[in-house]
């Protein structure tokens, strides 16, 4: 056991002399070529290889050394530290503008447009209810009083749109005004519609009503027959045409008969025979 473990810690220590000695052992040519190709200084080697097979690269390789370009991309980029510090500057003023403008679109708590407008555009919508509620009791029916409901909604909808919205509050407050506007405009409709179902119960109370006619037919003709009477008798006092005999035939007639009503006619009196 203990030949085993010396024989691998003999490999071990062979493997890591070996590496160190692969590491620090550079190759003559290959370091000249890093050289060339990076600081464009030395010379490429074997040279009868490379007059053979690269000649070209030989000549221009120096003369394209990654350190002349390091060198231009650097002084390109030290020009352009100037314009990005302005545009650095341009963006941090354009991120405080878009914040503020991000405050003043967002609804909720920062609805400055409702602060102001809220409270008037809640009291018509309240008014607007109350007369709905109203429907049923002007005698209007259930599903006129719902479509009067659906338009309720629909504010209600407009309304909450409007605050989750995103825009400004000079624009969020000309909704609300206009909103309120439609308000009023529907509310002074529906206000008209209930007057024209109240006239229209009311009338037709009155046409349901019955009216009892009183029948004066007897005080008519009673009162005609005293005029006829009183005419008849201050003719014979003061004397007809057949003079002042103290006999009356009109008289006597009225003596033996009687006065009664026709039948077919209203204060119309016959004389009837017994």
């Amino acid at each position: 056991m203990k030949k085993i473990i010396f024989s691998l810690l003999c490999s071990i220590t062979a493997i890591g002399a070996n590496a160190q000695y692969a590491t620090y052992s550079h190759d003559d040519p290959k370091m000249k070529q890093i050289t060339v190709q990076e600081i464009g200084t030395g010379a490429l080697t074997p040279a009868l290889y490379y007059d053979l097979f690269h000649n070209s690269y030989q000549r221009s390789a120096a003369a394209k050394n990654k350190l002349t370009f390091r060198s231009a991309a650097g002084m390109a980029a030290y020009q352009q530290i100037d314009d990005a510090e302005k545009i650095d500057s341009a963006m941090v003023k354009r991120a405080e503008i878009e914040a503020l403008n991000i405050a003043d679109r967002t609804g909720g708590a920062l609805d400055l447009a409702w602060g102001v407008e809220g409270s008037k555009v809640t009291d018509k919508l309240n008014k607007f209810e109350e007369n709905i509620r109203r429907i049923l009791q002007a005698g209007g029916t259930a599903v006129e009083q719902r479509y009067w409901q659906e338009q309720a909604n629909v504010f209600k909808t407009a309304i909450k749109a409007t605050q989750d919205a995103y825009m400004p509050n000079a624009q969020r407050k000309k909704q609300y005004l206009a909103i309120y506007r439609d308000l009023t405009k529907k509310n002074e409709s529906l206000v008209l519609y209930i007057a024209k179902l109240s006239k229209s119960m009311k009338t037709s109370a009155l046409l349901r009503a019955s009216y009892n006619k009183p029948d004066s037919k007897a005080q008519i003709v009673a009162a005609a027959m005293g005029r006829w009477r009183s005419s008849a008798w201050s003719y014979t006092v003061n004397g007809g045409s057949g003079g002042n005999t103290g006999f009356d035939r009109d008289q006597h007639f009225r003596e033996e008969h009687e006065w009664e009503l026709y039948p077919g006619g209203v204060g119309e009196a016959v004389r009837v025979e017994h």
